[in-house]
């Protein structure tokens, strides 16, 4: 799908197919087709770049310069679904005259930011470049806000439930879902880390970028989304921290009742062996056998056993 922001304020335009590209400083592409990005090339001459050149990982790849066009690629965490966070590369390729988005799967954060675009005019493609990204950014601390929340959930889960109290069987249960919640959640914790760390490596760009890319007057802002990327970098390294703490945890108590399961298999082990040994014994079809016929054999056995702490 291909829309233009209007310049005039009316929202986006969703050209027909054949028709001229309409006049605006933001094009934005959802899973666009090959017609669609040959147009978006032939209009403004910016390579649109395609799935496989966005997933590269270079940094040259993901950040350059050429023809006074500035490329980026950038990897947002979509909402998880069942538990499992996944990534989605974005694109972004920004000229003196237009902005180009492309990406390939929806997001919330982005959905909102288009929103609140259509209810304002006047828009200058850098303008509109760096109001997206301070929406991703607040998106990326909204999902960090969410994580801790859910890490405190945990938190509790873990000390004030696992004790052994609600019985074995339920307790394994419980203690190998919040194993399972942990990892789910330290996948997330990591996919963020690489939002971040290529988040600042753009705005670090942009502070030293040349005019003719972005313009002077609204460094400050990058400034100001370079320091709070450092921010959340900082509060994503501790919540990896605590990601680690609670694993920790929650293998100490798994190890615990696993430790419980073997004493029990001991005891039991112990228990049986005495009785066990005299049965083959006394199973040996032996015709001579004198204590067989000894009146008290049974509780001088019973209290030999019990002398020995066997019972």
């Amino acid at each position: 799908m291909l829309r233009v922001l209007h310049c005039n304020g009316c929202g986006f335009a969703i050209p027909a197919p054949g028709e001229a590209l309409p006049a605006g400083p933001w094009i934005d592409l959802l899973s666009p087709t090959v017609a669609e990005t040959e147009l978006i090339t032939e209009a403004t001459g910016i390579d649109v770049a395609s799935r496989d050149e966005l997933a590269e990982i270079e940094t040259s790849s993901r950040l350059s310069t050429r023809d006074n066009v500035l490329y980026l690629s950038l990897p947002i965490v979509v909402e998880r679904e069942r538990g499992i966070a996944a990534s989605s590369m974005v694109g972004i390729m920004l000229s003196a005259d237009r902005l180009v988005t492309i990406r390939f799967r929806k997001i919330a954060g982005l959905e909102r930011f288009l929103q609140t675009l259509r209810k304002s005019s006047d828009h200058k493609p850098s303008e509109v470049f760096i109001s997206l990204l301070e929406a991703l950014v607040d998106r990326t601390a909204d999902q960090l806000e969410a994580i801790r929340d859910d890490m405190d959930r945990v938190t509790n889960d873990i000390f004030s439930r696992h004790s052994g109290a609600t019985g074995p069987s339920e307790d394994n249960r419980a203690l190998r879902e919040v194993l399972q919640k942990i990892s789910l959640t330290g996948d997330f914790v990591s996919r963020l880390h690489d939002t971040l760390m290529v988040m600042g490596r753009i705005v670090g760009f942009l502070g030293s970028g040349e005019p003719e890319t972005f313009p002077v007057e609204l460094r400050h802002r990058a400034e100001i989304l370079r320091q709070d990327v450092i921010s959340l970098k900082e509060f994503d390294a501790h919540l990896s921290n605590k990601v680690q703490f609670l694993l920790d945890a929650t293998l100490g108590f798994i190890n615990i009742a696993q430790s419980h399961i073997i004493k029990v298999l001991a005891v039991v082990g112990t228990v049986g062996v005495p009785p066990t040994l005299i049965a083959s014994i006394y199973g040996m079809n032996f015709e001579n056998m004198p204590e067989l016929k000894f009146h008290y054999a049974y509780p001088v056995a019973l209290l030999w056993f019990r002398r020995r702490g066997w019972l």
